[in-house]
This record gives structure tokens, C-alpha cells and sequence, in this order.
């Protein structure tokens, strides 16, 4: 008997820029009595069916992008005689599609790390449950990955969480209705830990995969304090403090570490706190922008973030502070116009963002949108290959629309081919060596350049294009410029570091070791 721990995927690239932590969180919460559990990453290659036997235990996480290649993995699986487990967003929201599409045995509502190990001990003795309620642990309960079962040399970034749940309630994100919007938070001396143990084999750049690493802001605080909430402005310094903690004992690690987290916008008016990012090197972050109007930024429920010219002030503080922007915008809100898609780009090159991505507006299940565009189509549900439209990620790629909601006034091809040339100007060849330039040395922004390429091919070239001929040509493009990234990315192992060793309040006694600076992709 084996556990297999799957990450579905309908495009495998031999190589992958980031980690799929909750694989390797799962591989530490798998009794050790099941033994070591086989994991297999599709975006690097495709399971072999052969591979699983009668009584084995299948683990599948999916979310809505992958679901559909999930479903198809957990019918093969079972068709073998395997157990098949689901878990994930998209199997919290939707259960029971779980135990129909994807022939489920059993599935996992919520967090896993404690979770799973109940689910493995049942499939052992032949009765799981139909349903486990994982919930929403606390932050001490979170698992540290099991690293030693990674092929380090498959992955450019390894990823460690330090807090989930967030406490915005942005219309088109589903975290804060299945995470929740109270911060969990992790004790920053496991974090260390297991950094520290990524960089003895040879990583030394991390996404801290957050929900949304800036959990607490100087309004939060305010608001807290004119209220007279004393319980919950302790609340809120306690978790702060927290934060600070981390980032104080992130800056001991080895100087050539580099950090990239995820943040809301309104980090730029907290200038201590992206100080100290800096000084943890965490040298960029993924912002929502979302929308350049007032009028956009209101339909998605975020009318508390910037736009128009204090939205460029704004992104050039992080810049300032020494914080790179990967700036997140959105087309296809009600609220665009086809003027929409040049004043957006215009404005992310003005606002001096680093890296950005352009998507589409999609209703993710669990969010807002969805529910809204759920019962719209209640009464007369548009339907594609006898799949009703709300049900999209059940539609086979090669013919599921790249919108599904209705816009007022453009075709949703036509939301497509501009969000395509967005992506075309801001990646551009000479677009991406001006951008360049914030990197130190030639090595640098040759890897800058390197990743630019590729965050375009993977997520722009093969993701928005709907001409099969295009979409092939961009894998390919993407599997070669994955291979030379890779390269660019390794660091050499230390086994030699160690970790801290950690009084009884918590506090570091002894600082990392910091060896020689390394200018590899490290930004000014």
C-alpha cells in the first residue's frame, strides 16, 4: 500500500517556479505508519496511471482552475482500486461535485494538516467517512513541510506560509469566506526553522504563500483606538508585533535569501513596516491593484484602495522603501471601457511596478461575483456543451470561454485580444530591459530577464490565447525558458547553517550564519 499526494495540472513544464506547499505539509501530516508518501506535481509531468495499485490511498487537491484535471485523476485512481480523497478550496465549496465528478471516497472541508492523518487511518481500515471537517486551525497548529521529499532541482522557489485568512472582503476573492477574515497566525521561530532548512539544500528564494502577508493596518489600529476597543487594539498590536518579530529574524538569515510575499496596497502608507520588509530582504510583493478608476475599484468591493494619480504615488512608494511591485489588475469589471486597457498599462509603467499580470474577470466559486452571477443566471442558465455556464470549470479547456459574464458594452473576445496586447506592451522586449535596470549586476538582469519571459509565457501565452497553434508555441517557449531559469535560481547547499537556538521567550540567541553576498536576480 502506498499514499499518493497529487497535484493536478493540465500543463506539465518539467520544471516549476514555485513549490505546491500543501503537498509537502500534507507529506508531514501522513501517519508514519502509512510510510513515506509518493508525490506527484503534474506541472512537472504527468502521473502514470501504472503506478497506482488496489488499496492504495490517492490525496487530491484542487482548486477551480485544476479541478476538472482532478476529477479526471480521482476516476482513474479509483477505476485502479485505489481510495480517493479530495481536498482543497474548490472541495470545500463544492463536496458533493467531489464525490460525483471525481468518484470521491472521501473528502477534506477546510485545513488538512490535522485533518488528514484521520482520513489515511480510516482508508487503512477500510471505512473513511464521506466528509472530514478540517476547519480553521489555529497558527500553531500549522505543519512544516516535509522538504526531504522534494527534487530540489524541479523547483526555482520553495514556499513557506507564516499566516492565512485575511480581513478584507474584496468581491472577487473567495480567501476571506473559506480561510476566514480573522489572521492566523504562525510562530515566526517555525518559519525560521524551516527556512533555514530550505537554504541548507541549496534555496535561497522563498514566497511566503500568505493570504495576505500585511494582516493589520495603521487604519486598523486607528480605528481601534477612536473606538476605545481595548481587547481588540491588543489584538491587533499582538499580531503586529508578530510580524515585526518575523521580519527582524528574517534580516539574520543569509544575505543572499530574497523573499517575495503578498500584500494589499495600503502597506505603502506604513513606511516602518516596509522598512523592515527591506531589511528582511523581501524584495517584492504581489499587489492588488485590481482597477485605475474609482468607479472599478467600487465594483469589486475595494473602493478603500487608490487610483487614478495617488494610485501611482502609491505603487512608488513600496519602490521607494526598497519593496518591488508584482501589480495584479483586472479586466472586464462592468465598469471598463476600451480605453480602460491602455490607461491601465500606461499607469503600471508610470507607477514604476516591476512584474504584473493582467487577468481577466473570473467568478471564483465561494466569492462575491459568483454568488451574484449565480443567481442572475438562476432563470435562464446559459449553457456550453450541455454544461451550465456556473459550472465553467467542468467545460473542457479546448472549448471553455475565456469570460463568462456578460459585459455592458464589449464582446468578451474583445476583452480577450486587449488583455492579450496589455500583456504583449508591458513585456516586451524593450519594456523588460528598462524595467531591468533595477537589478545590480549583468548576471541579474539577464535572470530578471529570463523570468520576465517566462512569467509572460506561462500565465499570459498559455493561459488567454484561445489558438491552440499559439498556446503550443508558448508551452514550449515556456519549457525552454523554464530550464534556463532554473539554473539561475540554485544557490549552493549549507548544510553547515544552522537554526537558532531559541530562548524561552522566543527570542533568537544566536544570529544564522551569513556568508559571502550573492547578486544573482537581487534587486537595488
Amino acid at each position: 500500500m502506498s499514499v499518493f499526494l497529487v497535484n493536478p495540472s493540465d500543463n506539465s513544464f518539467g520544471t516549476a517556479v514555485i513549490t505546491p506547499r500543501w503537498l509537502f505539509v500534507l507529506a508531514a501530516a501522513t501517519p508514519v505508519s502509512a510510510g513515506d508518501p509518493i508525490l506527484v506535481d503534474e506541472s512537472l509531468e504527468p502521473i502514470a496511471p501504472e503506478r497506482i495499485q488496489a488499496g492504495d490511498i490517492v490525496g487530491i487537491s484542487v482548486h477551480t482552475g485544476n479541478a476538472l484535471r482532478g476529477y479526471q485523476v480521482g476516476r482513474m485512481a479509483r477505476a485502479r482500486g485505489a481510495w480517493v480523497v479530495y481536498g482543497g478550496i474548490h472541495a470545500t465549496l463544492f463536496p458533493e461535485e467531489a464525490l460525483e465528478k471525481g468518484q470521491a471516497h472521501a473528502v477534506v472541508k477546510g485545513d488538512g494538516d490535522l485533518a488528514w492523518a484521520k482520513v489515511v487511518g480510516d482508508c487503512l481500515a477500510g471505512h473513511p467517512g464521506q466528509v472530514y471537517e478540517g476547519g480553521r486551525i489555529e497558527g500553531a497548529d500549522f505543519l512544516a513541510a516535509r522538504w526531504d521529499l522534494m527534487q530540489p532541482e524541479k523547483y526555482m522557489w520553495a514556499s513557506v506560509q507564516t499566516i492565512r485568512g485575511c480581513p478584507k472582503h474584496c468581491s472577487f476573492c473567495s480567501v476571506w469566506r473559506t480561510d476566514g477574515q480573522k489572521p492566523r497566525q504562525r510562530r515566526h521561530q517555525s518559519v525560521i526553522d524551516e527556512i533555514i532548512q530550505l537554504r541548507r539544500i541549496g534555496f535561497k528564494f522563498i514566497a511566503l504563500a500568505d493570504d495576505n502577508f500585511y494582516p493589520v493596518t495603521l487604519t486598523d489600529l486607528r480605528l481601534a483606538r477612536e473606538q476605545n476597543n481595548l481587547a481588540k487594539l491588543e489584538e491587533l498590536t499582538a499580531i503586529r508585533a508578530e510580524r515585526f518579530a518575523l521580519m527582524e529574524e528574517l534580516a539574520k538569515l543569509p544575505r543572499d535569501m530574497v523573499f517575495f510575499t503578498q500584500i494589499t496596497m495600503e502597506a505603502g502608507e506604513d513606511g516602518d513596516y516596509l522598512d523592515a520588509m527591506r531589511k528582511a530582504n523581501i524584495k517584492g510583493a504581489l499587489v492588488g491593484v485590481e482597477a485605475v478608476t474609482p468607479e472599478g475599484l467600487k465594483a469589486v468591493f475595494k473602493d478603500w484602495n487608490y487610483s487614478g494619480e495617488a494610485l501611482a504615488l502609491q505603487l512608488q512608494k513600496f519602490n521607494k522603501h526598497g519593496v518591488h511591485v508584482l501589480g495584479s489588475f483586472i479586466f472586464g469589471l462592468p465598469t471598463d471601457t476600451p480605453a480602460t486597457f491602455a490607461a491601465t498599462v500606461a499607469m503600471a509603467m508610470k507607477a514604476g511596478v516591476t512584474f504584473a499580470q493582467f487577468v481577466m474577470m473570473t467568478p471564483f466559486p465561494g466569492t462575491v461575483d459568483f454568488i451574484r452571477w449565480e443567481k442572475e443566471q438562476s432563470a435562464h442558465p446559459t449553457m456550453v456543451g450541455g454544461v451550465p455556464i456556473t459550472r465553467y470549470w467542468l467545460i473542457p479547456a479546448e472549448v471553455r470561454p475565456k469570460m463568462f459574464t456578460p459585459h455592458p458594452s464589449m464582446s468578451s473576445d474583445e476583452i480577450r485580444e486587449r488583455t492579450q496586447k496589455v500583456w504583449d506592451r508591458f513585456y516586451n522586449w524593450s519594456a523588460i530591459w528598462e524595467r531591468s535596470a533595477c537589478c545590480p549586476s549583468w548576471s541579474s538582469r539577464l535572470a530578471f530577464i529570463f523570468l520576465s519571459k517566462l512569467y509572460r509565457q506561462m500565465y499570459a501565452g498559455t493561459g488567454i490565447s484561445t489558438d491552440s497553434a499559439r498556446r503550443k508555441k508558448s508551452r514550449r517557449w515556456a519549457r525552454w525558458t523554464a530550464r534556463q531559469c532554473k539554473r539561475l535560481f540554485r544557490a549552493a547547499p549549507m548544510p553547515e547553517l544552522q537554526s537558532p537556538n531559541w530562548g524561552a521567550e522566543g527570542e533568537s540567541r544566536r544570529p544564522a550564519l551569513k556568508p559571502a553576498f550573492s547578486t544573482q536576480l537581487r534587486f537595488h
